[in-house]
C-alpha cells in the first residue's frame, strides 16, 4: 500500500480485498451485570495489542432481520410505528428478532413481513448485512429485498399486540423514500440503509415518472 499524497493513511489498491475482517482481541475477565432475556449486558476486560487492559461494555443481542418489500410499481412498504426510547413514531421497514431456534434468516424475514404487514413475497434476495452499533452491541442485521408480493389471506393474519397493534402500513414510491432519507425526514437506520441499497440495485425505480 502507498501513502495518501497529502493526508494521513494509505491508498486502497485496485484488486485488493475491500471487506471487513474477523478479529478478536483476548478477554482477560468477563462479567454479566444484567440479563433481561431480550438482551444482556456484558463487561469485558480486553487486552489490546500493546498489552494494555481496558473495559468494554457489550450489549448482547440475538440479531434481527429486515425486509425492503417492493410492489410491481416499485413502491416500498413502510410501517409507521411508535418507538418508546426515542419518543417517536418512525417510518420503518418490516423487521424483527431472530428469536426462533434454527430458523433461517430469510424465513424469519418472511414471517415478519406476513405478521407485521399482512404481505407474503415470492422473490427474495439478500440486500445488506449490518452491525447496528458496533461500538456497544453485537446486534447484527440481515436485510432482504422482497418482490412478487401478495396479501396474506384475511383468515391467516395474526393479531398484532403492543406497539404493533397501532402501526400503519403505507406504500411509498422508492424515489420519494430516498428523498425522505436524504432530507432527514426518515431516520430509522435499518430503513434508511435498506431504502438506499434498494435504490442502488434497482436504479430504474428512480427514473422520472415512476
Amino acid at each position: 500500500m502507498s501513502a495518501h499524497p497529502r493526508l494521513p493513511g494509505a491508498l486502497w489498491q485496485a484488486g485488493s480485498d475491500l471487506r471487513d475482517a474477523p478479529q478478536r482481541w483476548p478477554v482477560e475477565t468477563s462479567r454479566r451485570p444484567y440479563d433481561g432475556g431480550f438482551l444482556q449486558v456484558r463487561e469485558d476486560d480486553v487486552r489490546g495489542p500493546d498489552g494494555s487492559v481496558f473495559t468494554r461494555v457489550v450489549v448482547t443481542h440475538r440479531g434481527a432481520v429486515g425486509v425492503v418489500a417492493l410492489d410491481d410499481e416499485d413502491r416500498v412498504l413502510l410501517l409507521r410505528q411508535y418507538r418508546h426510547p426515542p419518543g417517536m413514531r418512525l417510518l420503518e421497514i418490516p423487521a424483527g428478532l431472530l428469536d426462533v431456534a434454527d430458523e433461517p434468516a430469510v424465513d424469519a424475514a418472511g414471517r415478519e413481513l406476513a405478521e407485521e404487514a399482512g404481505v407474503v413475497a415470492h422473490d427474495w434476495s439478500p440486500l445488506l448485512d449490518l452491525w447496528s452499533s458496533p461500538g456497544m452491541t453485537d446486534e447484527h442485521w440481515q436485510v432482504f429485498l422482497a418482490r412478487g408480493l401478495e396479501a396474506v389471506a384475511e383468515a391467516e393474519r395474526v393479531e398484532r399486540v403492543h406497539e404493533e397493534a397501532d402501526l400503519d402500513v403505507v406504500w411509498v414510491p422508492l424515489a420519494e423514500a430516498v428523498r425522505a432519507v436524504l432530507d432527514r425526514r426518515l431516520t430509522d437506520s435499518m430503513a434508511a440503509a435498506g431504502i438506499l441499497a434498494a435504490a442502488a440495485v434497482a436504479p430504474a425505480s428512480l427514473s422520472p415518472g415512476r
